[in-house]
C-alpha cells in the first residue's frame, strides 16, 4: 500500500479508498430499487451491513493514513498541534487508571511528559484508531479527538450512527429477523455517504492547510 508522503499522495489514497466505498453502496442502492419486494427486503439488510463496514473501514484507513502522513514528516512535538503531543502519552496513561502503575512510575511519567516537547512525531500508535469493530458515536468521537477533528460537525449524526447503522447491523450480523423499510433506503444509503464525505474532507484540509502544526 502507497503511504501518503505528499498531500497529492495523502488526497489520492483517502479518495481512491472512498470511491470505490460509495460506487458499492450506490451499485447496492440501484439494484434495490430495480428489485422485486423479496429481493428488496434482502438487499435492504444487506445494504445496512454494507453501509456499516464501509463507514468503519473508511474511518480506520482515512484516520491511519492521517497520522502517517504527519508522522512521515518527523515534527517535533512541539511543532504540532497540542493534539499530537497528547497521543503521544495516551496508550501510557491508561495504565495509571487502571492501577497498574507504581508512584514512581507515575513520577517518571509526569516527568517525561514535562521534558518530551522535542521529541518527533515519527511513528503512529495504531491503538489510537481502533474502531473496537463497533463504531458507535462515542469511539467515533475519540478517533475524531485523536486526529484534530471538532466532534461538533457530526454531533447531529449520533442517531444515525448509533441506531440506523450499528444497532441495526449487529442485530443483523446476529442472526435476527430485522426487517429494513424501503423507505430508509436513501437515508441509509445516502446518509454513509455524506458522513464518509464528511470525514475525509475534514482531514483533506488539515493536510493542505496544516493545521496539524502549532498555529
Amino acid at each position: 500500500m502507497s503511504k501518503p508522503y505528499s498531500e497529492n499522495d495523502f488526497i489520492t489514497l483517502v479518495t481512491e479508498d472512498r470511491t470505490w466505498r460509495m460506487r458499492e453502496i450506490s451499485d447496492l442502492k440501484s439494484a434495490i430499487q430495480r428489485g422485486d419486494k423479496g429481493t428488496q427486503r434482502v438487499f435492504l439488510r444487506a445494504l445496512v451491513t454494507i453501509c456499516y463496514a464501509h463507514w468503519e473501514g473508511y474511518v480506520r484507513f482515512a484516520a491511519r493514513k492521517y497520522l502517517e502522513h504527519v508522522s512521515i514528516r518527523k515534527l517535533q512535538y512541539n511543532q504540532l498541534s497540542p493534539q499530537f503531543f497528547k497521543n503521544y502519552f495516551l496508550p501510557r496513561l491508561t495504565s495509571t487508571t487502571s492501577g497498574g502503575m507504581s508512584i514512581p512510575e507515575r513520577c517518571s511519567l509526569v516527568e517525561e511528559i514535562l521534558t518530551s516537547s522535542d521529541r518527533r512525531f515519527s511513528r503512529v500508535n495504531e491503538d489510537l484508531i481502533n474502531t473496537k469493530a463497533n463504531l458507535n458515536f462515542k469511539v467515533f468521537s475519540d478517533i475524531c479527538v485523536v486526529c484534530g477533528v471538532s466532534t461538533h460537525l457530526f454531533s447531529e449524526e449520533v442517531t444515525f450512527i448509533d441506531v440506523m447503522l450499528l444497532k441495526r447491523r449487529n442485530a443483523i450480523a446476529h442472526g435476527e429477523e430485522t426487517l429494513i423499510a424501503l423507505d430508509d433506503l436513501d437515508t441509509i444509503a445516502n446518509g454513509t455517504i455524506s458522513l464518509i464525505q464528511a470525514f475525509g474532507t475534514e482531514l483533506e484540509n488539515h493536510v493542505v492547510l496544516k493545521t496539524y502544526k502549532v498555529a
